[in-house]
C-alpha cells in the first residue's frame, strides 16, 4: 500500500499568495482606532487615532501617504460608520468585516494584534466585507428604520391606553377591533374631554362599525377614576405626538424617493391596477402614492406578488437597494438572508440543516409577507398551506419566505412581471410530481402503476371472455 505524498511547503507558499498588497487593517473602538499597514510603509506600521473627525481625516491622510488602497475594519455597534464614510469618500475600498469571523483565533487579546491580524488576512484576500448598499439607499434606509422605531414607540402608548381602559372596566376593545381607529380615538377623546354618558359616547361611532350603539354603550359603562383618566389623557397625547412624527418622517421618505432616478417612464408604461386583496392596507402605511414611486425607481411592480404590499416592498428596497449585482446568484441571496438550509456536515454525516440564525431586516420582511399567505387564493397560498400541514407553521413560514425571496430575486434581476399561475395549476403540478415519484418507486420494486380506469376495463374484458 503506497503512502500518501505530503505536500511540500513550497507548494503551500505558492498557493497562498498575497492578493491585496496595499491593504490596511483597522480595529474600531469607542474612543481610539488602531490602524495597521504593511511593513516598510512608515516608521511605525501600527498607529492609533482618536475618534474625533479631525483625527479621522488625519488617519485618511496617513493611509494615503502609505499607499493604501483597500481597508478592512472590524467593529460592532455604530462606531464604524463615520470611519467608513470618511474613508470611502477619500477613495479607499472599505470592507466591514463581521467580528464573529475573525475572533475565533485564540491568543489575540489586544487592539494592536487585532488590527495586524486584520491587515494580514486582508492581504491574502481571506476577508469578505458585509453588504452595504449605495449611499442614496442608505439615506432611505435611515428614514425607514427611524419610521419603524416611531411605530414601535407609538405601540407602547397604545398598550398603556388599553391598560388604563381595562382598569376602568371599559371593554371598548371587545366591541371594536382597533381602539386607534376612527371610532376608538373619537370615543377616547370624548372620555378625556370629560364626557361620561355611554350613549353619547356610543353615538361617536363610525357607520362602518358593525356593533350596535347599545352594545358599544354597554361596553363604555365603567369606573372613570380621575387618576386613570389622567393616564389615558397623557398616553393619548404621546400617541398623537408619535403619529405627527411618523407623518413628518413620511414626508422625508417621499422627498427621498422623488430624488431617485427613473428606471421606467410611467407615462409610457403605466402601472397596472392593484390586485384585490382580502385585507386592507395596514394602518401605519404612508399616505402618499408609495406604489407608484417604487415602480418608478425599480422598474418592477413587486406588489403583484401575493404577500408583498407597498410598505413591505419599501422595506426590502431600503435594505437591499436597486443593484442586485452584489449577489451573483439566487443561492448567494437566500444564504445571506438566512432563509436557505445550512449544510453542517462532519465525518460524512449531516449534523444539521437548519437555517442560520441571522438578524436581517429584509429576511424579517420576507417572513412577515409569508405569514399573510395563509388565506391567499393563489399558488403561493396553496404552497404555504401544504407546507403548514406537513411541517407546521414556523417551518412553513420559512419555506414560504424562501420562495418569496427567490421570486423577488428573479424580478429584481430580470425586471420582468409576475403572473400567478393559480391554485389549480399548483395542485395539478403537485399531483403530477407525486405521480412521477410513485412510478419511480414502483419501478424500483419491479412493479408498474396502472390507472383505475384501465384496470376496470381489463377486468371487464376478462369477464366477457370467461362468459363466452
Amino acid at each position: 500500500m503506497s503512502k500518501r505524498k505530503k505536500p511540500r511547503s513550497q507548494d503551500l507558499d505558492r498557493n497562498l499568495r498575497q492578493i491585496n498588497l496595499n491593504a490596511a487593517g483597522i480595529d474600531i473602538g469607542a474612543d481610539r482606532h488602531w490602524v495597521s499597514v504593511p511593513l516598510g510603509r512608515d516608521d511605525e506600521n501600527v498607529r492609533s487615532f482618536a475618534c474625533f473627525t479631525s483625527d479621522l481625516y488625519t488617519m485618511a491622510d496617513w493611509l494615503k501617504k502609505c499607499g493604501i488602497e483597500t481597508v478592512a475594519m472590524e467593529s460592532t455597534g455604530v462606531y464604524w460608520i463615520p470611519v467608513f464614510q470618511i474613508l470611502e469618500s477619500r477613495g479607499f475600498e472599505v470592507k466591514l468585516v463581521n467580528a464573529h469571523y475573525v475572533k475565533t483565533v485564540p491568543g489575540r487579546k489586544t487592539d494592536v494584534l487585532d488590527c495586524q491580524w486584520l491587515q494580514q488576512l486582508h492581504t491574502y484576500g481571506l476577508l469578505s466585507g458585509s453588504f452595504r448598499p449605495e449611499d442614496q439607499i442608505c439615506a432611505l434606509r435611515s428614514y425607514i428604520r427611524q419610521r419603524d422605531n416611531l411605530i414601535k414607540s407609538a405601540c407602547v402608548h397604545v398598550q398603556r391606553m388599553q391598560k388604563a381602559l381595562t382598569q376602568m372596566n371599559i371593554q371598548l376593545h371587545r366591541v371594536i377591533s382597533d381602539i386607534t381607529g376612527t371610532t376608538g380615538l373619537s370615543i377616547i377623546r370624548g372620555i378625556v374631554s370629560g364626557e361620561r354618558n355611554p350613549i353619547k359616547l356610543a353615538a361617536l361611532k363610525d357607520g362602518r362599525i358593525k356593533a350596535s350603539k347599545e352594545k358599544i354603550a354597554a361596553s363604555l359603562t365603567g369606573d372613570y377614576r380621575p387618576e386613570l383618566v389622567f393616564i389615558l389623557q397623557q398616553e393619548l397625547k404621546f400617541y398623537e405626538f408619535y403619529q405627527s412624527q411618523i407623518a413628518d418622517c413620511d414626508n422625508q421618505v417621499e422627498q427621498c424617493l422623488a430624488s431617485f432616478t427613473d428606471k421606467v417612464d410611467i407615462t409610457k408604461k403605466p402601472l397596472n391596477k392593484p390586485k384585490r386583496r382580502g385585507k386592507k392596507q395596514p394602518g401605519n402605511a404612508p399616505q402618499f402614492d408609495l406604489r407608484t414611486h417604487l415602480y418608478r425607481i425599480s422598474g418592477v411592480d413587486f406588489t403583484q406578488v401575493d404577500g408583498f404590499g407597498a410598505l413591505t416592498v419599501l422595506i426590502l428596497l431600503s435594505e437591499l437597494g436597486l443593484d442586485p449585482s452584489r449577489f451573483p446568484t439566487v443561492k448567494h441571496f437566500t444564504s445571506w438572508l438566512g432563509l436557505c438550509p445550512s449544510s453542517r456536515v462532519t465525518g460524512g454525516k449531516v449534523k444539521s440543516s437548519k437555517t442560520r440564525p441571522v438578524a436581517n431586516r429584509a429576511a424579517n420582511a420576507f417572513r412577515m409577507a409569508a405569514q399573510t399567505l395563509s388565506r391567499s387564493h393563489s399558488a403561493l397560498g396553496a404552497y404555504y398551506r401544504r407546507m403548514q400541514t406537513r411541517l407546521g407553521a414556523p417551518k412553513a413560514i420559512t419555506a414560504a419566505a424562501h420562495k418569496l425571496a427567490r421570486i423577488f430575486y428573479h424580478l429584481w434581476t430580470s425586471g420582468g412581471a409576475y403572473t400567478d399561475p393559480g391554485i389549480n395549476a399548483y395542485e395539478q403540478q403537485y399531483h403530477d410530481r407525486m405521480l412521477k415519484n410513485l412510478k419511480k418507486k414502483a419501478q424500483a420494486f419491479g412493479l408498474e402503476l396502472i390507472p383505475i380506469s384501465n384496470t376496470s376495463e381489463s377486468v371487464d374484458s376478462k369477464t366477457q371472455t370467461l362468459a363466452g
